[in-house]
């Protein structure tokens, strides 16, 4: 009767890395060659000193012992000592692979974590996006609710002719005077905390810190460039609360609102998270756009704060330096080589 051949796909695989005494073969060729070589020496041994007549054979009786006897044993000792040795490195071939094989299956485990800790992280990222757009979501309406506020006065008088404006101010409007120019300067303190943004959707005093803000058309600017880096830096993982920055003094702020560069600025530079700075480096280097957004940022940063220091007090400089805009503005300047 003829034995089915047994497909290799059924047979019991080990598993990768599997790390088990290996079995063994018995009697390899060269064991086999070995008794081969030695039965021969002993023979050949043998009949030299048996057929060789005595008086032939020089030296004492001791010494000729000796002799003989390393004559005949010594070229077999060597024998299986050569045997030996290559036994054992047939062992260590086979260990190197067992080894080769476990570390494969530790890569192999190490990988599969890695992408399972990869998607978590992506959750996490995703969560965190989610919120910055439901926040700006909610300032978005908040601000087109004030501009509507802010419409209506201006529609209900229109259609009472009594109540129309002096021919004057009509004259006025027509020159093209800017809205912003009719308006109060920013606050300091309505500034700083518009660039912190809001911390959740309950912060009452940053949303109405940032309305306030986005009135200003270089406030504006500012925190919407701030916006676009905080959220490219996201897509990394780096966010500025994580970030410890060691803080300059504020002598040292207005040292770079007046145009000082180099050493003497680099205390502002106070970001040492070695991690977002190898980050942003290479998302500096292979993404143009986002290169363009931090150097843009840098920018209207440079401008704004020029302007802010000249009426700013040392408490305020503090407390902007503090900011989450700030602390990207220190992160993407040490990048870009601002403070070299």
């Amino acid at each position: 009767m003829t034995e089915t051949p047994r497909d290799p796909d059924s047979a019991p695989s080990r598993p990768l890395g599997s790390y088990n005494r290996p079995v063994s073969e018995g009697m390899t060729g060269l064991e086999i060659a070995a008794i081969a070589l030695s039965v021969l020496w002993l023979a050949a041994s043998l009949m030299f000193f048996f057929l060789v007549p005595a008086e032939e054979q020089s030296g004492s009786a001791g010494l000729g012992i000796l002799s003989t006897l390393m004559t005949i044993f010594l070229p077999v000792g060597l024998i299986w000592a050569a045997i030996a040795v290559a036994r054992s490195n047939r062992a260590l071939r086979e260990e190197s692979q067992r080894l080769h094989a476990t570390i494969d299956g530790l890569r192999q485990a190490y990988v599969a974590q890695a992408q399972k800790g990869q998607s978590s992280k992506d959750t996490v990222l995703s969560k965190r996006l989610e919120e910055i757009a439901a926040a700006t979501k909610q300032t978005e309406t908040m601000l087109a609710a004030l501009s509507v506020q802010r419409s209506q006065p201006a529609t209900e008088p229109s259609a009472s002719p009594a109540s129309a404006p002096p021919p004057t101010d009509q004259g006025a409007l027509e020159l093209g005077t800017p809205a912003e120019a009719l308006s109060p300067p920013l606050a300091a303190e309505y500034f700083v905390r518009a660039l912190n943004f809001p911390e959740n959707a309950e912060d009452k005093a940053g949303f109405d810190a940032m309305r306030r803000a986005l009135r200003d058309r270089q406030a504006a600017q500012l925190i919407q460039a701030s916006q676009d880096v905080l959220t490219l830096l996201s897509q990394e993982g780096i966010y500025m609360d994580d970030l410890r920055p060691d803080m300059a003094r504020p002598d040292v702020w207005r040292q770079f609102a007046q145009g000082t560069r180099g050493r003497e600025v680099a205390a502002l530079g106070g970001v040492h998270d070695r991690t977002s700075l190898a980050l942003t480096a290479g998302r500096m280097k292979q993404d143009p756009i986002f290169r363009d957004a931090a150097h843009h940022f840098l920018r209207l940063f440079d401008r704004m704060f020029a302007t802010f220091e000249t009426d700013a007090s040392d408490a305020d400089i503090s407390a902007l330096s503090d900011t989450r805009t700030a602390r990207a503005f220190m992160l993407l300047g040490r990048v870009a080589g601002t403070f070299d």
